[in-house]
């Protein structure tokens, strides 16, 4: 395509989840209310697993990560979004999409491989217990924390040198209320068939690998709970596996039914209810989930709020 005598686009319109300004005001509400409750409920997990002695562990140690990962999963997108709501022009330019771009492909690639280091802890504690110390000795555990940023960052960066490469001259109304990757490629003036074959190949590689690494750790979990004599020792096994269970649930169906799915059932309304599930809801799930089905952190939590009835 000739590229002479066209505008090259420096901004982008984010067109949101409505043009309806009482449904605007109605929304950045509840997504005001989401936006708290994800950090509220994250900074406390960090607090709680900060101060309480008893959650110096690998398994609190992941979950500590996870949280922070959490919170900057969700500032990456809701705070420009809730401006949104409120602002007559929605507009955020080119360099400013990728940016956001590039954090959210971050944090949701770390996101992942720090889940697949939960299971593999959950794996070592359960079926190898034994060896559990030496296993997940704190070296290790900071490296696998480290890993999991490093492959964060080459999946987004790798997906983001070839964004920089695209050309935008057209339309610049995204039917989006976040800059994702799928919606850019829809705008684009050059050919994005690199660009499609990265994205799918990437996520597929990136993906696969750590929903695998985390079905094998389950895999040999399972195996061993149901080896397990008593009804007690199962159920006592099994609990500590259902919050990460339920967490890895939120973040692979909804991220691989949106990146993985044929163009041809693709629809704005499916698109956003995914993005909203995976980058919105799931961050602020996560420590509601582990807050309600975690006996540990939910008597650190107790013991932490009664000091403070007790300093009063």
């Amino acid at each position: 395509m000739t590229m002479k005598n066209q505008t090259t686009v420096t901004e982008f319109i984010l067109l949101g989840l409505s043009s309806d300004p009482q449904m605007q005001i109605f929304l950045f509400l509840v997504f005001l209310v989401i936006y708290l409750i994800t950090l509220g409920g994250n900074i406390v997990i960090m607090m709680v697993i900060r101060a309480d002695s008893h959650l110096h562990t690998p398994m609190y140690f992941f979950l500590f990560h996870l949280s922070f990962v959490d919170i900057c999963y969700s500032s990456v997108t809701v705070p420009k979004m809730l401006i949104n709501f409120l602002a007559e022009h929605k507009t955020i330019s080119v360099n400013g999409c990728i940016a956001q771009m590039f954090l959210f492909i971050l944090s949701v690639g770390t996101e992942a491989f720090i889940l697949s280091a939960m299971a593999y802890d959950r794996y070592a504690a359960i079926c190898d217990p034994l060896h559990y110390v030496q296993t997940m000795s704190k070296v290790i555990c900071v490296q696998l924390v480290s890993g999991a940023w490093t492959t964060g960052f080459f999946y987004a960066l790798l997906n983001t040198v070839f964004a920089l490469r695209m050309h935008f001259c057209g339309p610049n109304q995204i039917n989006h209320f976040s800059c994702e990757l799928p919606p850019l490629l829809q705008l684009s003036c050059t050919d994005t068939l690199t660009n499609q074959v990265v994205l799918l190949t990437s996520a597929l590689i990136f993906g696969l690998s750590s929903f695998l690494l985390t079905l094998i750790s389950y895999i040999h979990i399972i195996s061993t709970i149901l080896r397990i004599r008593s009804a007690e020792g199962r159920h006592k096994a099994f609990s500590t596996c259902s919050s990460h269970l339920i967490v890895v649930g939120l973040l692979y169906v909804t991220g691989f039914l949106q990146y993985t799915k044929p163009s041809s059932i693709s629809s704005v309304v499916l698109d956003e209810i995914f993005s909203i599930q995976y980058s919105i809801l799931t961050p602020m799930l996560n420590p509601i989930v582990y807050s309600l089905k975690n006996k540990e952190v939910k008597t650190a939590l107790r013991n932490i709020l009664g000091k403070f009835r007790f300093l009063k």
